[in-house]
């Protein structure tokens, strides 16, 4: 097999946010393919996120987004395992792009929310977005609920 630079390591871990193990043992199996390496990725986040799904979620976070003509607005809660990981900057952000994400798009429901593509990259779903931070934070990550608000 072919050695993986430590440049493609630093650039694929750039794009994912995953530990710099897993993406090497993802180069380093798809031959230093990165478009390879990035769906092998993906499947390898939702095996995490399968496994990780029957624990308990005892902590998280309500977190709202008002859009700028203040007129309309949402409010998420979105939980985690652990009050440590619901106190992380990424988790915030997390929980605050959902926010976002359902004042612009207005779903009827969790379940429709998390196939919508994600307003700040239509190439990923929401759900496919929770499960590449379940992933990247090892912890259970969903969606409890949420609730939009427009004058």
């Amino acid at each position: 097999m072919p050695e993986v630079s430590l440049e493609q390591i630093r650039s694929l871990r750039e794009k994912t946010g995953l530990s710099m193990a897993e993406v090497k043992r993802a180069l380093t199996k798809t031959g230093g393919d990165e478009a390879k390496a990035l769906e092998a990725l993906a499947a390898r986040g939702g095996d995490i996120a399968a496994r990780k799904a029957g624990r308990e979620l005892k902590a998280g976070i309500v977190d709202a987004y008002v859009h700028s003509n203040r007129q309309t607005g949402a409010i998420v809660e979105l939980r985690c395992e652990t009050d440590f990981v619901a106190r992380t900057d990424e988790f915030v952000a997390l929980a605050h792009d959902i926010a976002m994400h359902v004042t612009a798009m207005k779903p009827s429901s969790v379940k429709e929310l998390l196939e919508q593509p994600f307003i700040k990259n239509p190439e990923q779903t929401i759900g496919a977005l929770l499960i590449s931070a379940i992933a990247k934070i090892g912890e259970n990550i969903q969606l409890e609920r949420f609730q939009t608000f427009n004058i």
